[in-house]
């Protein structure tokens, strides 16, 4: 008998529910929080129990509003990168430049899925690239099959690439950065042995990227996107060769002069997603009138293409709608607590795995890299320092299970967003992926028993 996997819409929902039931079983209690330099920290010796607030059927109802709310910022950055996407793609720029670059790169089109991958995990591994991908995913789509791979080769060139890179990240300061600081750590400290362990995370990546690839284009058929994707191809206008024209090389110009921005923005001005979303609404006034179209059909193309983007958008808070509850019902530290009491009993050769375990469970709660650093390492450091593992291996393995599911878990906003932005439904995504998953997860496990058979310092 075949299972069905609901739809994600319902997936989501239900999991919202499931932590409702949950509230009603955990018991609510809370850390002390204070704020250090503009950073929220728990005091790990505060916990306490508070007034039970278990959620009913209004805060169910209430929790996906709550939670667009919250997220507004990465759902209108999304409309904002498919309206963007809306008016390039109008231009022709899209069509053109794939068509020309696949004519120009002919019979080195295998190296395309190795090099892009790198691309992404060296953005993963530097500055921590995780929404920042979304802006890519329409282009790499239509790249993927022009060269006869599948949608799921293209969200894996860019999500799984960089989510490489960003589990691994020998230099994050979305996460690396905010861990190590919260502990003490001098900033970056231990980047020898993280750069090891992102080139061996990012080797496996690109060998079962490109393995995957080259087997979807010899054989169409293996792929679990297969019908997906004809569906999609079918009711979609055919191709016609579009010719790239100068109109098209300035429009590029801007497009790439945008990128260069986001990335000095990121690196420099530390900018968020506001600062993101501005760029890319500039990026769209811009090209449409310089690529040819008038301003109201500038205008016509952003709006059809945020349009486009409305499932990717309101899936974000769906996503985040589990995590509202489990919140305003004070239940998050309770969980927290409750596994690092089990940690804290066992002896540090096992507490590590322990920790590191942890943090990927937690993840699944808590998604928001710096939320969990703030979340768990005021706890863990110092219960490692108790049974003696070393602040660095405690901050490796947070890095870690923080990462590796990033792109797996579906209370991940921006990544149920992409799934969208591909409309690749999240099961099959799971069977695809789940093969590199496993092996991500035991890398991740050597690396941090490693770490602490190395006493992994300075300290």
């Amino acid at each position: 008998m075949k299972i069905k996997i609901p739809h994600t819409y319902v997936l989501l929902i239900s999991l919202t529910v499931l932590a409702a039931i949950l509230t009603w079983v955990v018991p609510a209690g809370r850390y002390e929080r204070a704020v250090d330099r503009g950073r929220t920290l728990i005091d790990p010796a505060s916990f306490h129990a508070v007034q039970a607030q278990p959620a009913g059927i209004f805060e169910v109802l209430l929790a996906f509003p709550k939670a667009l709310v919250e997220v507004a910022d990465i759902i209108f950055y999304i409309f904002i990168i498919g309206g963007t996407f809306g008016v390039l793609n109008r231009t022709g720029l899209i069509q053109g430049g794939i068509q020309a670059l696949v004519k120009r790169i002919g019979g080195r089109q295998a190296l395309i899925v190795p090099v892009l991958t790198l691309v992404f995990a060296v953005g993963g591994g530097t500055i921590g690239i995780a929404e920042e991908t979304l802006v890519f995913l329409p282009a790499l789509l239509l790249l993927a099959r022009s060269l006869g791979y599948d949608s799921l080769t293209a969200g894996g060139i860019a999500l799984v690439g960089a989510n490489a890179g960003f589990a691994a990240a020998f230099m994050n300061p979305f996460t690396v950065g905010v861990a190590q600081g919260i502990v003490g750590l001098p900033l970056f400290s231990g980047i020898g042995f993280r750069v090891i362990l992102w080139v061996v995370m990012t080797t496996v990546t690109i060998i079962f990227l490109s393995r995957y690839a080259a087997r979807v284009k010899a054989n169409p058929g293996i792929s679990l996107m297969r019908e997906f994707d004809l569906k999609r191809e079918a009711g979609a206008p055919r191709d016609e060769d579009v010719l790239f024209t100068r109109r098209h090389v300035a429009v590029l110009v801007v497009t790439v002069a945008a990128l260069i921005v986001l990335v000095l923005g990121a690196i420099r001005w530390h900018w968020g997603l506001l600062q993101l979303s501005g760029l890319f609404f500039g990026l769209a006034i811009a090209a449409g009138p310089i690529g040819g179209l008038s301003l109201d059909d500038t205008a016509r193309s952003f709006i059809q293409g945020a349009q486009d983007m409305t499932y990717a958008g309101l899936v974000v808070g769906l996503a985040r709608g589990s995590l509202v509850i489990l919140r305003d019902a004070n239940v998050i530290d309770t969980l927290t607590h409750a596994m690092a009491a089990v940690v804290g009993r066992w002896p540090s050769s096992i507490s590590v795995i322990g920790i590191y375990l942890m943090q990927n469970l937690l993840h699944f709660i808590v998604p928001s890299g710096s939320g969990q650093a703030a979340v768990s390492m005021p706890i863990l450091a110092p219960l490692g320092d108790l049974v003696g593992i070393t602040r660095q291996t405690n901050v490796l393995a947070y890095q870690l299970g923080n990462g590796l599911t990033n792109v797996f878990i579906p209370t991940q906003g921006y990544f149920m967003a992409a799934l969208g932005i591909l409309k690749i439904p999240w099961e099959k995504w799971v069977r695809w992926l789940l093969p590199l998953l496993l092996i991500w997860l035991a890398l991740g496990m050597a690396a941090v028993i490693i770490a602490q058979a190395l006493h992994l310092g300075p300290f």
